[in-house]
């Protein structure tokens, strides 16, 4: 990182600065050892009190005293390194939200306060994009009230580090739940691709069946829940358009592999590809995959998204060898208790 003027180090931000991107270098010398030094690139979220918070686009955020810094700079966003098509935070957002419904919902300004009796984080959680229409504390407050009153944590859904750089994206709000002692409980990453190399992989589509519904053989395979009461099948099966795809399993059993894909638009939304533990590596989970993606292409949709937790390294892996690149990451917040 070029930090010199003149051929000197110097410090060229300010708390002026809070809410841009900004790269720092900052010493990180022990006693006894040599003099080292740490780089930091991200968005500086407070300047307070002689410290300096920067959010990562992983979300991380990292706490720099200001007394430590030797150099810094604001720099632009970081240039787009595109695998798939171009996309706003705001439209992947929303498209996955329509993908993953909840049971009810309520606005909160430009908020969106979601629930369905705790079936996953994505349907239980606030989807915040834009202005709740009151200040922070009582918006959270707001929210805290809303899923206490049906028996749940209040979850806030943040995304931190699309590819256009901080714009859209969520580093500050991040680091206001974070003060306020909301913990970061999962952190995943949205990806997205080209749909026709997809549809294109040469595998043994022909196993795989396709339903708009699900069946029991189906639901035994998915492993997000213990019961599959009626608001699982709810959001499961809202959606623009829904398909599910199996592989059938043992006779009486549940399937060898499952998937489930929303077209929207140009939009197609992969999730819940699941593939038993037994049959895995044998290409199961690419046929689901290159199925729907099939189904898709024939509804119009030309773009794809899928959401995988960053600590899934398996599925990181097949989905990089389908092409399919990061456009953000996403965390759920869960309320102090």
């Amino acid at each position: 990182m070029d930090f010199a003027a003149g051929g000197r180090l110097e410090v060229r931000i300010t708390a002026a600065d809070v809410g841009k991107r900004v790269s720092v270098r900052r010493v990180v010398q022990e006693p006894g050892d040599p003099l080292k030094f740490s780089d930091t690139v991200g968005v500086l979220t407070s300047w307070d009190n002689g410290v300096l918070m920067i959010t990562r686009r992983t979300g991380e955020a990292v706490r720099i005293e200001e007394s430590a810094l030797v150099a810094g700079k604001v720099v632009p966003a970081a240039p787009a390194r595109r695998r798939g098509p171009a996309a706003s935070y705001g439209e992947l957002a929303r498209v996955a939200a329509r993908a993953w419904q909840p049971v009810e919902s309520e606005r909160l300004g430009d908020w969106e306060l979601r629930a369905a009796a705790g079936f996953t984080r994505r349907a239980n959680s606030v989807l915040p994009l834009g202005d709740p229409g009151r200040p922070l504390d009582a918006a959270l407050t707001a929210v805290r009230e809303w899923y206490g009153r049906r028996g749940l944590p209040a979850y806030v859904q943040t995304a931190t580090g699309a590819s256009t750089g901080a714009e859209g994206t969520q580093e500050a709000l991040c680091a206001e739940l974070a003060a306020r002692g909301w913990v970061r409980e999962v952190s995943a990453e949205q990806r997205i691709a080209p749909l026709a190399p997809v549809g294109d992989l040469d595998v043994y589509v022909d196993q795989v069946r396709l339903s708009r519904s699900v069946d029991d053989a189906w639901l035994r395979r998915y492993q997000r829940f213990q019961v599959p009461g009626p608001h699982v099948l709810k959001v499961l099966g809202a959606g623009p358009s829904v398909w599910f795809a199996s592989v059938p399993g043992e006779a009486g059993g549940p399937c060898a592999a499952i998937g489930r894909c929303v077209v929207d638009g140009r939009w197609a939304g992969f999730m819940a590809v699941e593939v038993d533990e037994t049959v895995r590596r044998r290409g199961l989970a690419t046929a689901v995959m290159a199925a729907l993606a099939r189904r898709a292409l024939a509804e119009g949709a030309s773009a794809a998204w899928l959401q995988v937790e960053a600590r899934n390294a398996g599925a990181i892996a097949l989905y990089d060898g389908m092409g399919f690149g990061v456009h953000h990451a996403y965390h759920h917040y869960r309320e102090p208790k």
